[in-house]
């Protein structure tokens, strides 16, 4: 196809949210099509990791650590989207639909456990 997609992320690693011009970098071309946004609780505040990604890795990586994602200490929430800047700072104004489109992967037994077993490749 004629058509090259490029989509902008914030990119970072910090302990605050980093949603500032300086940290917008332009994903690479047809490869990285999702920005992802993590958001770590630890004993010294909340960490923000943010980057471009490809859908296959960023969905693979929410939905292994969805189990994670409790909002308590040593909370890990994975969240990816596919819209430019999404993995930015949360609307504040009034909600709007297209503002930051989470996607919802289906639940399906076999591939949760397809997806521990990579997951656990990584981590190793």
């Amino acid at each position: 196809s004629g058509l090259a997609l490029q989509i902008q992320c914030y990119q970072c690693e910090m302990t605050h949210d980093c949603s500032t011009p300086e940290f917008i970098v332009n994903c690479t071309v047809n490869v990285q099509d999702m920005c992802q946004k993590e958001v770590l609780v630890k004993e010294d505040g909340v960490h923000y990791r943010k980057s471009c990604a490809s859908s296959g890795a960023c969905l693979i990586a929410s939905s292994g650590y969805q189990q994670f994602c409790t909002g308590k200490l040593n909370s890990v929430c994975i969240s990816c989207c596919n819209t430019p800047l999404c993995n930015g700072p949360r609307q504040k104004k009034r909600p709007q639909p297209s503002a930051a489109i989470t996607l919802n992967t289906p639940r399906l037994p076999v591939l949760s456990f397809n997806i521990i077993i990579l997951l656990s490749s990584f981590l190793c």
